[in-house]
């Protein structure tokens, strides 16, 4: 009984009271990215996942799209934003994953 029943429905209350206890932070910092980069907050990339079938993540963009004179990004120490740093020094998201809250 709890490994059908009673174990999804707490992951699921568990999974409900994180995403609103994180949420009022996760609209702030989007809303600050969405600043800082132009109305841009999100980064989405294809990557492989279990037996390699394909999704598609979504990240926090904490770096521009600046290229160089031959059109190739530069490098990463060069594009990263003053907002994506110190988002990135906060480790903020890093505490999210370590808990499994996202």
């Amino acid at each position: 009984m709890y490994r059908s029943f009673l174990k999804p429905v707490l992951d699921v209350l568990v999974a409900l009271l994180a995403l609103f206890v994180t949420l009022p932070v996760f609209m702030a910092v989007m809303i600050i990215l969405a600043i800082a980069n132009t109305g841009t907050p999100f980064f989405t990339q294809l990557r492989p996942g279990l037996h390699g079938s394909i999704f598609k993540i979504i990240k926090f963009k904490t770096m521009n799209d600046k290229k160089d004179s031959n059109g190739f990004l530069l490098s990463d120490a060069e594009r990263i934003t003053k907002t994506g740093f110190s988002i990135r020094k906060t480790a903020f998201i890093k505490i999210l994953k370590l808990q499994n809250c996202i």
